[in-house]
Parts: structure tokens; C-alpha cells; sequence
């Protein structure tokens, strides 16, 4: 599967070609930790490639908690709709976020989010509650900045999309941390590292027993 949306194009060329860190997306290093950059702007426009591990050491949550694979096709039970659908409701909330790839697998999910200059504004911390009980959104400020909605950072969307679906898990009796409390990125920066990254998430089900994330 090859990208074909020309604006994707634009926001990588005029990113992230030239970036300094010119690391490509290799599955084995970022599969296994963050390499967030420090002092990197993670709400300015760019294509995101984000994966989100649940909490399987925790004592109520199964390996397979979203579903199972069967025969290279991923098979959602409720909890896997209910991290299916979530995502998708993210550019209703931030106009300025567009979605690409996307898969939910039993223990994990792998998505690419597109942050656009359409919506740099903005004074709404947050519109599913997951900070309102810190104050704080995200490592960039606090809440109403006059400068930029924490809001629109990677990080920011990641925490709503993850509080928003333990909320509507513990619906389901699921009662520990659903998530791991960290999240791995990868900034996408050039059109061959989209197209790679794309292919893998399509093709992440059919893989499965390869995957490193594989549990049985």
C-alpha cells in the first residue's frame, strides 16, 4: 500500500527532509522504546506514527484483551471495538488531526496520525477528561496557554484516546490499568519510511506470529 494523498507529500518535504535526525522506522528499535526528541515540537504539523501496548502484566488484563487473530485477519471482540472506534472520533475533536493506517491487534495498536496547520489555536484543554484532574495536558504547559492548546501535542492525543477507552472498558469489568503508561512514537520523515510504516500496519495481522508483540 503506497500513500497518495499529495498533502502528506507536502507536510513531509517541507518537515522533515532536511531533519537532523534522519533515524528511518526499523520495527525491532521502535517497537521497544520511545525515541521522543527532546525539545521537539510534537504539536507541529508532521505524520506521527504511533503504537500504544496494553498493560498485560496487569492482573485483569489478557494478552489477547482486544481480540484474536484468525487466519491473518484480526477478529475484534467489544474491547477491541470499543479501541476501534475511539480512535476514529479524534479529528471530530481536533480539527487540525487527520488518521492514516490504522489496526487494533490483541495487545496493541498501531495507527499514524497527520497533525495539519489547519487548527493551531484553540483554548480546550480537553474534551473526554483526561486531564481535568491533573490541571496539566501535556509536558509542553498547562491547560488555555495563549500560545498553543497543549491539546494538539502526540502526546496529549494519545492520553485522551487511551483514557477515553479505559473509561469504557471498566465498563466492561475491566477494574486495573488497561494501558502501559508510556506510548512509542516515530516521526515519519520522508515518503519511503510512510509507505514501509503503512505496509507493516496493513499487513501486522497477516504477521502476527512474527510480530515481537506476539503472546500466546
Amino acid at each position: 500500500m503506497k500513500i497518495i494523498n499529495t498533502a502528506y507529500s507536502r507536510i513531509i518535504k517541507n518537515k522533515f527532509v532536511h531533519s537532523q535526525n534522519n533515524m528511518t522506522y526499523d520495527s525491532n528499535i521502535h517497537k521497544r522504546r520511545s525515541i521522543r526528541l527532546k525539545e521537539y515540537d510534537y504539536s507541529q504539523e508532521g505524520l506521527y506514527f504511533i503504537t500504544i501496548c496494553v498493560n498485560v502484566g496487569a492482573n485483569c488484563i489478557r494478552h489477547n484483551i482486544f481480540g484474536d487473530v484468525v487466519n491473518g485477519e484480526m477478529i475484534l471482540n467489544d474491547a477491541g471495538k470499543i479501541a476501534y472506534n475511539e480512535w476514529f472520533k479524534t479529528p471530530d475533536i481536533r480539527s487540525n488531526v487527520q488518521l492514516d493506517a490504522f489496526v487494533v491487534m490483541p495487545n496493541h495498536i498501531h495507527g499514524i496520525i497527520v497533525i495539519t496547520n489547519d487548527d493551531r489555536g484553540g483554548d480546550v484543554c480537553d474534551t473526554r477528561g483526561v486531564c481535568d484532574y491533573l490541571g496539566v495536558c501535556d509536558y509542553l504547559g498547562v491547560c488555555n496557554t495563549p500560545l498553543r492548546s497543549p491539546s494538539n501535542t502526540v502526546g496529549a492525543i494519545v492520553r485522551e484516546y487511551k483514557s477515553a477507552v479505559t473509561k469504557q472498558l471498566k465498563q466492561l469489568g475491566y477494574t486495573c490499568a488497561v494501558w502501559q503508561r508510556n506510548y512509542f512514537e516515530h516521526i515519519i520523515r520522508n515518503t519511503k519510511d510512510c509507505n514501509n510504516i503503512v505496509e507493516y500496519i496493513t499487513n501486522n495481522p497477516e504477521n502476527w506470529k512474527q510480530d515481537k508483540f506476539y503472546m500466546t
